[in-house]
């Protein structure tokens, strides 16, 4: 009887052993569960945020812009992959000699990334190959020196700009469609200034607005 007893015993410790291993064994895979779900809340949220990030940057302080045509060469390429600043003019007005994207006059599908030459105010004048700008400082008219461009001028034309226009044109004179043909843009059509190029990584760089003679 003593036997039983014992044995029956022993099988309730190694029972009762089992269970406690059981129990161990379940906490652990409950708490791995729950760490794995934390884990997973902190990506989903990462991710959320990351997203909102993204397209807040994307959507009020700068845009990707790929270029087409051949219209600002040799600064840009086809192919040349920028990065836009929107917010720069919320604070100052755009300078002569910077790089602008803006929504064509002609189409409301269409971008163009052309230079200004021309400020509000002024008269731009383009006549035997050179661009002449009249302003307060140089009312008689003084022809602008661009050491950027490899070419001349071509065209004939006078435009009297407003209070919140430009004169804009592509670095490749001769193949550029701008404010020689279209006129001048206003202001609320610019969407940003071209501050950085990301690709090619041969080329990658910072734009930096050139020096003018006025």
């Amino acid at each position: 009887m003593e036997k039983t007893k014992k044995k029956k015993s022993e099988v309730s410790s190694v029972k009762k052993e089992a269970e406690e291993d059981l129990e161990i064994v379940g906490e652990m895979e409950r708490g791995l569960l729950y760490r794995a779900g934390l884990f997973f809340l902190e990506l989903v949220k990462i991710a959320i945020l990351s997203g909102i990030t993204i397209g807040v940057v994307r959507y009020f302080l700068f845009k990707p812009f790929y270029v087409k045509g051949q219209s600002m060469e040799p600064s840009f390429y086809e192919k040349d992959y920028l990065i836009i600043d929107e917010i720069t003019y919320r604070f100052r007005e755009p300078a002569r000699g910077e790089v602008v994207v803006f929504q064509s006059p002609t189409t409301d599908k269409d971008y163009y990334l052309k230079r200004i030459v021309g400020l509000p105010n002024e008269r731009v004048k383009v006549e035997n190959n050179k661009v002449i700008v009249y302003n307060l400082e140089n009312p008689q008219g003084i022809v602008v020196e661009e050491l950027y461009l490899e070419e001349i001028t071509p065209g004939s034309i006078m435009q009297s700009l407003g209070s919140d226009q430009y004169f804009v044109m592509g670095d490749n004179r001769d193949a550029s469609y701008d404010s020689r043909r279209f006129g001048p843009i206003d202001k609320e059509n610019i969407v940003g200034r071209a501050w950085f190029r990301g690709w090619p990584f041969t080329r990658i760089s910072k734009f930096n607005t050139p020096d003018y003679n006025l």
